[in-house]
């Protein structure tokens, strides 16, 4: 996937036909859906893919997976509303050549009809599409936990990036969310949401080692979330994921937190340059978004070194 451009135009024409007809950005979810969407779907995927062309040869994935349950669920509202914004960032300030974008949501799967959501990476408007057919579920198990573990095996397992095929360069997660992942990855919830069979539980540590190879992992907690700067939640990701996890204190500055991110993780920016490109653009979100990224500034960002790929169902294969 990853095919054509974005064009803040066709956004845009979407945006006001859905004004003149009285429908949602969200209208899948909205419409009183109960179930994934079927294009969203992760049982039975083999990959979901962001590939090099003629058209995109130097393809960058990006991919932001998103807790929708609780207090969670505006996250994919704000997103929706800043991609001009996000698309902005990255390609006219040259935060990253040939950026494609995979949008996916993130439940329990303890209780929910929908514990995870997985559209394509795109580099066109069929991004916006993916974030409409996003099922807004609002649950949750209520006990701090979400299956975060669930989305990062999907990711580790079921995912390949010419980025790193090709080049050696990882691509970028972000999970944002508010609550913890569960120890571990069980074979039976990944067989009943992904259909893979699995012989024995993996741990929380040893899926993110792998999926490390592949991805720079970041997790964005909004402070005005329901679990929002708790010290248990920001002490086990800071476990996993050191610097890399980011308190963001204003939820609409979530689109301008990863173009940031982006761009200082591709050594197109500093800080200092990156938040007077947002005074630039117009964007008010320069000191939540400084705030947010100060443990990056603070840490160089490796993304190229030796590593090795477990492929889906398959062996390893070092590239």
């Amino acid at each position: 996937m990853g095919s054509g451009h974005w064009s803040t135009d066709v956004y845009t024409a979407a945006s006001t036909y859905r004004a003149a007809t009285g429908k949602s950005a969200f209208d899948y979810s909205d419409s009183g859906a109960r179930r994934v969407h079927p294009d969203l779907d992760p049982d039975g995927v083999f990959m979901r893919e962001s590939r090099d062309s003629e058209e995109h040869p130097f393809s960058t994935p990006i991919a932001v997976l998103f807790d929708v349950t609780g207090s969670m669920g505006n996250v994919p509202r704000v997103l929706q509303t800043k991609l001009p914004q996000l698309l902005g960032l990255l390609t006219r300030k040259s935060y990253a050549i040939d950026p494609q974008i995979m949008f996916g949501a993130i439940g329990d799967a303890t209780c929910d009809r929908a514990p995870l959501q997985v559209g394509q990476f795109e580099s066109d408007n069929r991004m916006d599409e993916d974030l409409s057919k996003i099922y807004l579920e609002g649950g949750g198990g209520g006990q701090k936990h979400e299956s975060y573990e669930l989305a990062l095996y999907f990711m580790a397992r079921h995912t390949i990036i010419d980025s790193m095929v090709n080049r050696g360069r990882r691509g970028y997660l972000f999970i944002i969310g508010d609550e913890m992942p569960y120890p571990r990855v069980k074979p039976r919830e990944v067989q009943a949401v992904i259909g893979d069979r699995i012989k024995q539980p993996i741990g929380i540590e040893e899926i993110i080692a792998e999926l490390r190879r592949r991805y720079e992992v970041y997790y964005i907690l909004p402070t005005a979330a329901g679990w929002g700067g708790d010290s248990e939640v920001l002490t086990r990701w800071r476990e996993l994921l050191g610097q890399n996890v980011l308190e963001l204190d204003d939820l609409d500055a979530v689109c301008e937190t990863i173009a940031l991110t982006v761009g200082l993780g591709e050594d197109a920016i500093d800080l200092d340059e990156g938040i007077a490109d947002l005074e630039d653009v117009g964007s008010g979100a320069g000191d939540s978004v400084g705030r947010a990224l100060a443990p990056l500034q603070r840490t160089a960002v490796v993304r190229s070194e030796p590593f090795e790929i477990t492929a889906g169902q398959g062996g390893n294969q070092r590239l």
